[in-house]
Order: structure tokens, then C-alpha cells, then sequence
């Protein structure tokens, strides 16, 4: 394989798969703010706080890790300022104690915290401003949970990166294919990736233990496997859903993400593994069929962005199901129809937002995942045409997420009008009736 590609795919996954604490949003959000009063030197006076649509549509309905189950963009930016580290970035609440969460409480109640809607800006968007002793600190994230695009102090700049392709710097994803996915796949060396998916195995497992241990959110995972019992496809769906019961519960445990997203990086590995377990395949084989499902979700976030409409357990789950096809042996013809079978089916599933029905979503789409396996070994495919399915896997990839990144902007809009101005939107409804 061309050895450009293969270490830019190697530079995918050590980026990419890097542990979380909770739903990235407020933890973006913490994080800001942790940086925020780094750079004013001393805890503020006042705080407000900007964020995008998406980032408020993200954090509104989860529990904020390590909070004691508070919600919202104003327990988050407190956290970050009150207990955070920033320094551990998409980890930075792994300090919070019992008395930075009775702090906060009381801050809460004095309404310390302001948080205004950002419009006119890109998905990802916080803005945090700390004043204090006539100083203020002010930290701009974009584009990716922890990119800074510029900090000032008292008007000062002290880090400006926000041109256009800022936030995107990294290794060239238009080198993604399934078909260079799975040849890398089968012929890389595994000690650059293994200890990076091992990672994601303990983590990822862990927090599944958990949400099938204790009762999470709508308890999602525990109900599958009461009800459909211990089978392969069962475990694949119920430890995936666990997973998300815990994390938006605001179980502390930290999760390996994928494309931003702590869902997506428990969709794209813990179906494996059970799967993995299931057929008795090596530990090798294992690891290379988790290169495939991450890779593959990778691929297709590309192409929808890193928020919007588009609920990302969908691509999530289209990576698991590729790695389960190829775990069963399959090759590339047999992979390419079974992420063209699973986005054909589910890929209209909507995102309204990270909190408990998260869990649901990622069942549903694991089950599409494994149906869309299932047809494709029976060489049974949706055919060009039909929909937004083209004559080849990777045209079918940029037409769904041309849908999920221009197509669904209005429906994002309107789903946030629904979350925030509710009423407004309620009076507009009856006024049409």
C-alpha cells in the first residue's frame, strides 16, 4: 500500500480515537472555560458564554460528567471554570470534586453564568468571556471540540487561528476509501494502531459494564437484553445502547471517541467485539476489523460535518456493520453493500439534540447495521436509483451526507426553534391548523 496513505491513515486514528469524559459538547464547552480563567489568572466576576445552535441543541437535554446530574451550557461553563483542568482537554472535568459541584450549585442559583445563542456562525461554535478586577479573558472554540481559534486578554491577542481550514488541520481525509480502508486494513503493521484500539476496547467496554450494571437514562441496553434475550445480535445492540445510557446519565467513566463523538466511537467498536467474540476470531483479526468500522464512520463524517441534523450513530453503525462483514470474511463488494443496505434504511434518523434516547437511536441503527450484513451475504443489495443509492458505494457515502450536511440545514434550524422558542413555534402550528 502507498506508504502516504497508510500513515495518514495511521494519523486518522491516533487523532480521531483519543479518550472523552461525557457528551463532548459541554464538555467543549467546560473546556473553553477552564482555558478561559487559565488565561485571566483568577477566578472571574462575571461569565458569559456564546455558543452555536448545535452546541445548545447538544447540551440542553445530558447530564454534564462529574456534575451530580446537572444539565445545561451554564453547569458545564461552571464546571469548566470552578474545577476544570484544561490542560486535560476533552477530559478536563476529571478534577471536579463533591465541593466544586456544591460551588457551582450555588453559582447556578445566582444566575453567574450568562448564555447567549450565537447565530450566523458554523456548528461549533463556544465563545467564553470572564472579567474580573477590570481584566477579562476571552477563548473562541471552532470547528473540532477542542480547537481554540483565538484567545485575547483586555483586548490583546494571544492566539489567532481561525481562518477557514484552521479547524480542519490534520491528516488529509479525502485519502479515504473503503477500498484503500480495507487493504490497509489487511496489510498494515498493527503496532502503531494497537495500542490506540485497545484503548477503545477497555474504555468502551468499561462504560457498557456500567449502563448494563446500574439503571442509566431509559435503561435502553438492560431492556434489549431482558427482552431479546443474550444472543450475538442482541449483545451487539444492547452493549452499544448501555454505553450511551451511562454516558448521558453522566457516568464519569471516559469513552474512546470517534468523529467527535463519544456515541459514535461506543456505535463503531462495542458491536464488534461481541461479534468477535461470537465467531472465537483472533485478537489480530479483531483489531483489524475495528481499523475498518472506524475508519469507515471517519469516512463518511467527512463528508456530513462534525453536527448537524444527521444522528451520527447511523455512520457509527455502518462502520460496525462493515467490520462485522468483514469479520465473517467478506470482502470489498460484500462490505460495500452492507453500509449501502444500512444507510438506505435508517438514514433519516434525525438528531434533536445528545440525552437519553441517544441510546435508542443507536440500537436501531446497530440492528439496520447487522440487517444490511445479513442481506449482503445473500448478495441482496438496494439498487442504483432506488433513492439516494448510486451505482457505487462511494457515490451512495457523498450523496447521504450532502444530505445530512446541506440538505437537512432547515430541519436543523427548525428542530432547534422547537428546543429553545418552543411556544413561538407551538403558536405558529395552531395559527396554520
Amino acid at each position: 500500500m502507498e506508504k502516504k496513505i497508510c500513515d495518514t491513515y495511521v494519523e486518522i486514528l491516533r487523532q480521531e480515537l483519543v479518550p472523552a469524559l461525557g457528551c463532548t459538547e459541554p464538555i467543549a464547552i467546560a473546556y473553553a472555560c477552564a482555558k478561559a480563567r487559565e488565561v485571566l489568572g483568577c477566578f472571574p466576576e462575571a461569565m458569559e458564554v456564546w455558543c452555536s445552535g448545535n452546541i445548545i441543541k447538544n447540551v440542553k437535554g445530558v447530564t454534564v460528567p462529574r456534575s451530580g446530574g446537572m444539565r445545561g451550557v451554564e453547569a458545564a461553563a461552571l464546571l469548566g471554570v470552578v474545577g476544570g483542568d484544561a490542560g486535560n482537554k476533552l477530559e478536563v472535568l476529571a478534577p471536579v470534586t463533591q465541593a466544586h459541584r456544591e460551588q457551582v450549585q450555588a453559582l447556578l442559583e445566582q444566575r453567574f453564568c450568562v448564555c447567549r445563542l450565537q447565530e450566523g456562525v458554523e456548528n461549533l461554535y463556544i465563545r467564553a468571556r470572564l472579567s474580573a478586577g477590570g481584566h477579562w479573558a476571552q477563548v473562541t472554540v471552532t470547528g473540532r471540540h477542542t480547537h481554540i481559534a483565538s484567545i485575547l486578554r483586555d483586548g490583546e491577542s494571544l492566539l489567532q487561528d481561525d481562518s477557514p481550514c484552521a479547524a480542519k488541520k490534520g491528516p488529509d481525509k479525502s485519502l479515504l476509501s473503503v477500498e484503500k480502508i480495507l487493504e490497509f486494513a489487511d496489510t498494515t503493521p498493527l503496532d502503531q494502531v494497537a495500542p490506540i484500539l485497545e484503548r477503545q476496547i477497555q474504555m468502551n467496554s468499561a462504560i457498557a459494564d456500567e449502563g448494563l450494571r446500574h439503571a442509566y437514562g431509559a435503561q435502553v441496553g438492560r431492556t434489549i437484553l431482558e427482552v431479546y434475550g443474550n444472543g450475538v445480535k442482541a449483545r451487539a445492540k444492547a452493549r452499544a445502547a448501555a454505553g450511551s445510557d451511562a454516558r448521558m446519565g453522566g457516568c464519569p467513566l471516559p469513552v474512546v471517541i470517534n468523529s467527535g463523538s463519544g456515541n459514535q466511537g461506543m456505535t463503531v467498536s462495542l458491536p464488534v467485539i461481541e461479534f468477535a467474540k461470537e465467531l472465537q476470531v483472533s485478537r489480530e483479526k479483531l483489531l483489524r476489523a475495528l481499523i475498518v468500522s472506524n475508519l469507515v464512520a471517519v469516512h463518511q463524517k467527512k463528508y456530513i460535518g462534525s453536527l448537524s441534523a444527521y444522528c451520527g450513530a447511523v455512520s457509527a453503525a455502518c462502520g460496525s456493520g462493515a467490520a462485522i462483514t468483514y469479520l465473517y470474511g467478506g470482502g470489498y463488494q460484500e462490505v460495500a453493500a452492507t453500509i449501502t443496505n444500512t444507510i438506505a434504511n435508517v438514514g433519516g434518523i434525525v438528531c434533536d439534540g445528545a440525552k437519553a434516547s441517544c441510546a435508542a437511536k443507536i440500537a436501531s441503527a446497530v440492528d439496520a447495521a447487522i440487517l444490511g450484513h445479513f442481506l449482503g451475504c445473500r448478495h441482496c443489495t438496494f439498487r442504483p436509483g432506488e433513492g439516494l443509492v448510486q451505482e457505487n458505494v462511494e457515490e451512495t457515502i457523498e450523496n447521504v451526507g450532502y444530505i445530512g450536511r446541506v440538505g437537512m440545514k432547515e430541519t436543523d434550524t427548525e428542530i432547534l426553534r422547537l428546543m429553545i422558542d418552543r411556544e413561538d413555534k407551538l403558536d405558529e402550528i395552531h395559527q396554520m391548523a
